[in-house]
């Protein structure tokens, strides 16, 4: 039986494919020995495309994040924004390293600051909007600012401005 997000159980469109050059912004800040577990796979272009760059990646549709578990060493995702507390405090649980592919208004709400001030964020901010590739197969239905929320990647600052070519 195949498993899947209770997101995607009650119906909802949450998939916002990751385009690769948002990806590239993370690049040199992952350990390239790390076993990457993506844990809310979608159609899987975040997997791809850090499989492009010799990434070991684990994870696919059949693995629900919030409950299973899968021997890795960082966990790099684009989660289903409309649970993003639950995906931030199971990345907390976990205790690996993270990306989480949010957006900047993550940075709102009680429960999300309250984990972030006991924990600890940092941010890999674009300096352009994201066009993310919806489930129509459409681009612009979606263009947003995001950010990369990061634990434990050692970034140089705790808020890192770069240079997008999106």
């Amino acid at each position: 039986m195949i498993k899947k997000l209770e997101v995607q159980k009650a119906g909802h469109s949450d998939e916002f494919g990751t385009p690769p050059s948002i990806v590239q912004l993370l690049i040199p800040h992952i350990n390239p020995k790390w076993i990457i577990w993506e844990g809310a796979y979608g159609n899987g272009e975040l997997s791809a495309t850090l499989k492009e760059y010799g990434f070991i990646v684990v994870g696919d549709a059949t693995i629900d994040f919030l409950t299973d578990l899968i021997e890795c060493d960082c966990i790099i995702t684009n989660p289903p924004y409309s649970i993003k507390d639950k995906f931030i405090a199971r990345c907390y649980e976990i205790n690996k390293p993270f990306a989480l592919l949010l957006p900047l208004t993550a940075l709102e709400g009680k429960r999300r600051g309250k984990l972030f001030r006991e924990h600890g964020i940092q941010l890999i901010i674009p300096n352009k909007r994201v066009n993310f590739r919806t489930p129509s197969g459409k681009g612009s239905g979606a263009w947003f600012q995001v950010a990369w929320f990061c634990w434990k990647l050692n970034l140089p600052n705790q808020l890192n401005f770069v240079e997008s070519t999106a």
